[in-house]
């Protein structure tokens, strides 16, 4: 069964950045695409951004382009996501998911996801 471990996140004001890492560990990490979503309170699961299992395709939310970027780790079998120019609308917990298909941009193509990590943008 694979595990996802999301670390890295806190309290930032607008405008800053904030890198999440994801240590991925109980499945061939190189057969899987790797997603980041988030939700925010009172609101659904959303789909920021995916990579590929080469980590040679990316794809993005409109709601994040230009802002977050995704990366993959391969020998150490983790995932990032750098966060840049946050804004409070962007106050959520992340999650990161291991996917049967790239991009995973829907729930059902997510096979693995971890406990998350609580991102909050206020003044």
């Amino acid at each position: 069964e694979g595990q996802l471990v999301e670390s890295g996140g806190g309290v930032v004001q607008p405008g800053g950045s904030l890198n999440l890492t994801c240590t991925t560990s109980g499945f061939t990490f190189t057969k899987f695409a790797m997603s980041w979503v988030r939700q925010a309170p009172g609101k659904g699961m959303e789909w920021l951004t995916g990579i590929n299992s080469r980590g040679s395709s990316a794809y993005y939310a409109n709601s994040v382009k230009g802002r977050f970027t995704v990366s993959q780790d391969k020998t150490n079998n983790m995932v990032y996501l750098q966060m840049d120019n946050l804004k409070p609308e962007d106050t959520a917990t992340y999650y990161c998911t291991a996917d049967s298909q790239c991009p995973g941009t829907r729930n059902n193509l997510w096979r693995f996801w971890g406990q998350g990590a609580q991102v909050t943008v206020s003044p």
